[in-house]
């Protein structure tokens, strides 16, 4: 906005304005109007009353001075020169209260920042002045309301105040505060999730990042800096986070609960951290993340913690709960519980008799219930079901045991009828209890998505297919199975097994009864895109033309809306298709030579043909590719010349036939023109 739209503000705090000099010169050109002799010279020499205003309002510098007739003199306007003194005074000035603020005693710091901010508020709309106000407001402790109520009320001027001022106003207005936090964390899940968009990167990146790492989130550190010191704000947003994961129960915003109180704990952020009732067990799990091990000594902090929640303290156990549900803790859980699972083998040993794996569970039977806890605000710790130690977990370690028995036997020299009934009797189908646990119990669900992931690791197809019936839509507790952290870890391990989906029983499990049936919830159509992009040439052709068909008329649907689908949909397509002409481009049959007494009209003549690969997605544009079709003629020969070895005569020149282009099955011929789309 223009300066002159606030001259008005100067006046308001006793600075001659506009009005005030139009005033002036009417009087002065009053007062002087009869004398004829000043009225000629008018043009020529100012009026005392002009030259008074300058001296009254202009930089009293007396450096300054003998400027002006040299700047008159090269044509630089008074305005120019007063704008920039300004800029660099305003520059020197804010640098002022930054030392002001870091080295004056308190008390004399906050009155005289006060006074100044008292004289130079009424100009906060000036732009040019804006700025040191806005330095003032942040170098001071406690604003007074009368400030920012006006803040408030201008949106403009609310958005370019520093972070330090809006906690005053967030002290006071929450809903503002909950305007600001909702971008932010939908931005932060976004972010998560574009993880499992990663279709090219065949590992589970998503929990090799380290806590560390986490932690250097921009958004994250934004968070922390909106929270600052006020233990007010720190409790406003953990309320919301806590408002969001009931009504989404996305696992991400559990991770977002805990870094947020361990970058406050790294920044040594004392006034909150020690009123966090959960502080010191987030950060000896965080400890135990980051070493990737849990000894006896964090065993027994961690279960004092759970034991020692006093009568009237209970609701602390839903901020436990959701630490324990961080997708980083559950990993961590789990895969602590299946090395001591092995362990027990080795040991020949029975669960019920680890004391470390039973608190494991306990653990993990604490956070898989985070959401209910917090729906219902029944704060208690779930009662952990004895038949997971007693019958579930032996069933996951006799798969275990008939995984390393079929592995030796395989192993073995040849005795078909021997390793017949090894298979048979270590590949029978689960007992039916075990559908009944994961279906009643979340840690059942959990265990038997890792073991089915560890089997994929180690590429048993056998184990794999024996368990994975048994993680569809419906069969798992809460569909667990098909939550992003988890479904990422098991399509992950699915991809090691790529070589064994030509298969069909194997293909029949993953795409038709575990991805395809639940292709709307969450990012499941992007983890089918991520075994597409990195399977497809063990696919069979049919399944793969049926997938990409049912993919493309699912990313078509008004209901999905995700754009990140859509793009990642596109760049599969791209990818299958370079796949496609790569093949075609190696089947090529090698170009014909011509001898050296060929005529002039036996020469290689290249027709340029148009491939148009059209993006499935309506409204993309399309990739055109350039591709070379070869017609050669048969080079003739002398007739008492025997033909070079390397001279054969070509098909093409035979009456009876008619080569055709390679068939693709998302193919549509037209002369000359090859258009390569997914039809529904």
């Amino acid at each position: 906005m223009d300066d002159v739209t606030f001259i008005q503000d100067l006046e308001e705090i006793g600075i001659h304005g506009r009005s005030t000099l139009r005033d002036i010169l009417t009087d002065s050109f009053r007062k002087n109007s009869n004398d004829d002799q000043q009225h000629d010279n008018n043009n020529n020499k100012l009026w005392p009353e002009i030259l008074e205003f300058q001296s009254n309002n202009g930089i009293i510098l007396p450096s300054l001075q003998p400027m002006f007739p040299l700047l008159h003199l090269l044509g630089v306007k008074s305005f120019e020169f007063h704008k920039s003194v300004v800029e660099e005074l305003r520059e020197n000035l804010i640098n002022r209260f930054e030392e002001i603020s870091q080295k004056m005693d308190p008390n004399k710091r906050e009155a005289n920042l006060k006074a100044l901010l008292a004289k130079s508020f009424p100009l906060i709309k000036m732009p040019m002045i804006q700025p040191v106000v806005m330095a003032l407001l942040k170098n001071i402790e406690v604003v007074e309301d009368k400030y920012l109520k006006l803040l408030v009320a201008d949106e403009s001027l609310y958005k370019k105040c520093d972070v330090s001022v809006k906690r005053h106003i967030w002290q006071e207005h929450q809903s503002m505060l909950v305007g600001e936090l909702s971008p932010i964390l939908s931005e932060y899940v976004k972010e998560k999730e574009a993880i499992f968009a990663n279709i090219k990167e065949s590992k589970h990146i998503f929990f090799l990042l380290t806590p560390k790492q986490r932690r250097q989130n921009e958004i994250l550190q934004s968070l922390a800096q909106m929270v600052g010191k006020n233990v007010l704000l720190y409790d406003t947003i953990l309320q919301f986070v806590r408002t969001v994961f009931i009504h989404t129960k996305n696992p991400h915003y559990c991770t977002l609960r805990v870094s947020l109180l361990m970058e406050l704990h790294d920044a040594n952020i004392t006034d909150i951290t020690s009123m966090d009732a959960c502080h010191k067990f987030a950060w000896c799990l965080d400890a135990c993340i980051r070493e990737n091990t849990v000894d006896h000594k964090r065993i027994r902090e961690l279960q004092g913690f759970l034991d020692n929640v006093k009568k009237g303290q209970e609701a602390v156990f839903s901020d436990l709960a959701m630490a324990l549900y961080d997708p980083y803790a559950v990993n961590f859980l789990v895969q602590t519980a299946m090395r001591i699972l092995n362990s027990l083998i080795t040991n020949e040993s029975c669960p019920r008799e680890h004391q470390t794996l039973q608190f494991l569970l306990r653990l993990l039977n604490l956070g898989l219930h985070a959401h209910e806890i917090l729906k219902t605000q029944a704060f208690r710790e779930p009662k952990l079901n004895p038949e997971i130690l007693t019958r579930f977990l032996p069933i996951i370690m006799g798969f275990m045991v008939d995984d390393q028995v079929r592995s030796v036997n395989s192993k073995l020299p040849p005795d078909d009828r021997e390793s017949a009934l090894t298979i048979i009797e270590h590949s029978g189908p689960p007992p039916d209890c075990f559908q009944t646990f994961i279906q009643q119990d979340p840690l059942a669900a959990i265990f038997a998505i890792y073991y089915t992931a560890q089997a994929a690791r180690q590429h048993d197809r056998q184990a794999v297919v024996r368990v994975l019936g048994s993680l569809t839509t419906t069969s798992t507790y809460n569909n667990l199975s098909h939550s992003d952290p988890y479904q990422h870890i098991l399509v992950s391990a699915l991809v090691q097994l790529a070589d064994e989906f030509v298969h069909d029983d194997l293909c029949t499990l993953v795409f038709d009864e575990i991805l395809l049936p639940a292709l709307d919830m969450n990012s499941t159509a992007v983890h089918l895109m991520k075994l597409i992009y990195h399977l497809n040439q063990w696919i069979p052709q049919e399944r793969l033309e049926s997938l990409m068909m049912k993919l493309q008329h699912y990313v078509q649907m008004p209901s999905t809306k995700d754009q990140r689908t859509r793009t990642t949909f596109v760049e599969l397509v791209q990818y299958l298709e370079k796949i496609k002409e790569e093949k075609l481009r190696k089947n090529q049959p090698p170009q014909l030579p011509t001898t050296p007494v060929a005529n002039q009209s036996n020469q290689i003549i290249a027709g340029n043909n148009t491939n148009v690969v059209d993006s499935p997605i309506g409204g993309s544009a399309s990739v055109r590719i350039a591709s070379t079709t070869t017609t050669t003629t048969t080079p003739q020969h002398h007739p008492m010349m025997t033909p070079s070895p390397h001279v054969y005569h070509t098909p093409s020149h035979s009456h009876h036939h008619h080569p055709l282009p390679p068939h693709s099955p998302y193919t549509t011929t037209a002369t000359n023109v090859t258009i390569y789309r997914y039809n529904k």
